[in-house]
């Protein structure tokens, strides 16, 4: 089995906003998708981790696309791991046209959790550390990796909202990509018939579950770059995001 995994998805109309295309909140979960797909072929998936009381949690994840699936299109995500630790695991993604085109990357940072206590687990014990057998670290993803999104006292805060059973997946918390989804609400239809996203980064910094009210803060860092900071009740941060347009 190769060290890098490719899988096809399609762009399905009414997972298209209203230009045609692929909603970034669907590529991202097509993304964790093909995630789990190449961990499980391999022995380190979620099936088996549910088993022994772990699981995979995103940490943080960067979209940086050309070019977005046109609705009714099939594309390839390819995805592998570039790295890994005793906690955290980075893997990374390409997303390839039917006709060869690269439409974009994406990097991801996971790490591997005990289910009850919710708590980090050394992913080496794991098949005693097979992970290493699936490291590629020549196959190139030549995007930012991302950093700190710095934020100021400035942000003003747009809206609140409340969770609720959609919101939460198979861990038990709000799913990654719905995270992406309200943040990508902060901006008026109006705005992206003007503008098209470049780049969408965000990292996740707690855990929030269903009940929990969300708040965003957003911050206009240059003409086409902004922050976003999301507060659970309790004003305890869960999450920045950093958005670039075109």
């Amino acid at each position: 089995m190769d060290k890098v995994g490719r899988y096809e998805f399609m762009a399905e109309p009414f997972h298209c906003d209203f230009s045609g295309r692929l909603f970034m909140g669907h590529l991202g979960n097509h993304l964790l998708n093909a995630a789990d797909f190449h961990s499980t072929d391999r022995g380190f998936g979620m099936k088996y981790l549910m088993t022994i009381k772990r699981s995979w949690v995103l940490s943080r994840l960067a979209i940086e696309m050309e070019q977005m699936p046109e609705q009714y299109a099939h594309f390839n995500v390819e995805t592998w791991v570039e790295s890994a630790m005793r906690y955290f695991t980075s893997r990374n993604f390409r997303v390839v046209g039917s006709d060869g085109t690269v439409m974009g990357y994406g990097r991801s940072i996971w790490a591997m959790i005990d289910t009850e206590s919710r708590q980090p687990t050394n992913i080496y014990e794991i098949d005693n550390g097979a992970i290493d057998n699936w490291v590629e670290k020549e196959k190139e993803c030549p995007i930012d990796k991302g950093g700190r999104v710095r934020m100021s006292d400035n942000a003003e805060l747009l809206h609140t909202i409340d969770t609720y059973y959609n919101d939460v997946d198979i861990n038990g918390h709000i799913n990654s990509v719905k995270y992406i989804e309200h943040v990508l609400d902060l901006w008026t239809l109006d705005w992206y018939r003007d503008h098209e996203l470049k780049r969408f980064e965000i990292a996740y910094v707690a855990e929030a579950h269903a009940g929990d009210q969300l708040s965003f803060y957003r911050e206009q860092m240059s003409d086409d770059t902004f922050n976003v900071r999301i507060l659970k009740t309790g004003d305890v941060e869960v999450a920045r995001a950093a958005l670039r347009f075109k």
